[in-house]
């Protein structure tokens, strides 16, 4: 059975250090993708495509540096995307998600757990079921290296960035 993103009803947040003293918190708007699941809902194959222009941190300016060469670069790399053909069950409804992450042309293996909801059947006889994953990566692993040291030695922009992610997806019609 084939899964596929409901991008009005999806997107990640992800948090980050600042100066060592605070966390900035932003939002990756714009989702999409698909699942592909056996018979018995166990998951095999996930695509994700994020648009990183959509990118929101409640500062254009800020906004702006992060779309820029220094960091994502989306003239040139507007998409990060996520792969997966290993689900490993780790508990009811839980599971450990491994697969490849692409940032800035750059590909990584990367560890996630997904916690999935589901599946229920909306008002309008669509079957649909929920996903919510948790996890953090080194953004220096991705080529995202831009900094400065701080005074008191403290980094800029701290190197480890947690994210979660909540999608809804919906059943293709057979």
């Amino acid at each position: 059975m084939q899964w596929i993103i409901d991008t009005s009803h999806s997107g990640v947040e992800f948090s980050v250090r600042h100066m060592g003293i605070s966390t900035v918190k932003g939002k990756l708007k714009t989702i999409e993708g698909s699942l592909e699941a056996d018979a018995s809902g166990h998951p095999s194959r996930l695509e994700a495509k994020i648009d990183l222009n959509g990118i929101d941190t409640n500062d254009a300016q800020r906004d702006g540096h992060l779309k820029s060469p220094d960091f994502f670069h989306i003239e040139q790399y507007p998409h990060m995307t996520f792969s997966a053909s290993k689900f490993t069950p780790k508990g009811e409804h839980v599971y450990v998600v491994d697969g490849e992450l692409t940032i800035r042309g750059q590909t990584k293996p990367v560890q996630f757990e997904v916690e999935v909801s589901g599946p229920v059947k909306d008002p309008w006889g669509n079957q649909r079921m929920g996903a919510t994953a948790s996890g953090k990566i080194n953004r220096k692993d991705f080529g995202l290296t831009w900094n400065q040291v701080l005074e008191f030695g403290a980094l800029l922009v701290g190197e480890e960035v947690k994210f979660n992610l909540d999608a809804e997806l919906v059943a293709k019609p057979a």
